[in-house]
C-alpha cells in the first residue's frame, strides 16, 4: 500500500535526521539524552492522533526502552563504577544472570522493565576465575557504597530532572536507575556471602528493604 511506505520512508527519514542530530553533542551521554527526549516526544505525536499507532510507535517505545537502558547504565557508571565493575568483573564468576522480579516483586514498576539485569561477558566471567575473591577486595567498595548512596541517588535525580523535558518520562528512567542499582549491589551482597569472613563486612552493608524504600520514595513523586 502506497501509504503505508510513504509512513516507513518518513519514519526512515526521521530515524537518520535523529542521529545525525544526536553526533552533534560531544559526549555519548548527551546524544542519548537528546534521542530519549525526541523519542518520547515523537509517541507523543504519535498517540495523540489515534490511539493506536501501529508499527511506527513500536518502533519509537522500542528505541526509546533501549536508549533508556543505555542511559541508565552511564548514569550509574558515574556514580558506582567500582562497583558495576567489580560485578560484572568479578561477582559473575559462579552467578547467573538475576532478573529484577527476583528482589523486588512487590514493585509494580519492576514489570514495567524486565529488560533490566545484569549481564556478564562471556570474556569477563573466564577472567573472574584467575584468584578467589577475598573480604579486602570487596571491603572498600561495600564501605564507598554505604558513605554516599544517598547522596549519589539525589544527584542521579538531579541529573534526571535536567535533562528530560518530559517529568514523568524522566521519573521513569530515575527509577530504571534505581532499579538497576539494586539489581548491582544484590549481586554484591551474595558475593560476600560465598567469600569467606565475608560477614565481617555486614555492619557496614545497606539493607535491601533500605534501598527499595527509596524506590518507592520517587515512585510517589507524582
Amino acid at each position: 500500500m502506497q501509504l503505508d511506505l510513504n509512513l516507513e520512508r518518513l519514519r526512515m527519514a526521521i530515524d537518520d535526521l535523529l542521529i545525525k542530530l544526536a553526533r552533534l553533542f560531544p559526549q555519548p551521554k548527551l546524544q542519548t539524552v537528546f534521542l530519549i527526549n525526541n523519542y518520547d516526544m515523537t509517541i507523543s505525536v504519535l498517540k495523540e492522533a489515534g490511539p493506536d499507532g501501529g508499527k511506527i510507535q513500536l518502533h519509537f517505545e522500542d528505541l526509546l526502552k533501549s536508549n533508556t537502558a543505555l542511559f541508565v547504565e552511564e548514569l550509574l557508571l558515574e556514580h558506582f563504577s567500582d562497583l558495576i565493575k567489580f560485578v560484572k568483573t568479578r561477582a559473575c564468576k559462579s552467578m547467573f544472570s538475576v532478573n529484577v522480579h527476583e528482589i523486588s516483586t512487590d514493585l509494580d514498576y519492576a514489570r514495567k522493565w524486565p529488560y533490566l539485569q545484569v549481564m556478564c561477558p562471556a570474556e569477563e566471567q573466564s577472567s573472574s576465575s584467575e584468584k578467589p575473591l577475598s573480604v579486602s577486595e570487596v571491603e572498600t567498595i561495600v564501605k564507598d557504597f554505604a558513605s554516599r548512596w544517598k547522596a549519589a541517588i539525589e544527584l542521579m535525580h538531579k541529573d534526571v530532572i535536567t535533562s528530560f523535558s518530559n517529568f514523568l518520562c524522566g521519573m521513569e528512567i530515575l527509577r530504571a536507575a534505581l532499579t538497576q542499582l539494586l539489581l548491582y549491589y544484590t549481586r554484591l551482597t551474595d558475593c560476600m556471602k560465598r567469600i569467606p569472613g565475608g560477614s565481617a563486612l555486614n555492619k557496614d552493608l545497606i539493607t535491601i528493604p533500605s534501598i527499595m524504600y527509596e524506590i518507592r520514595k520517587y515512585s510517589r513523586t507524582f
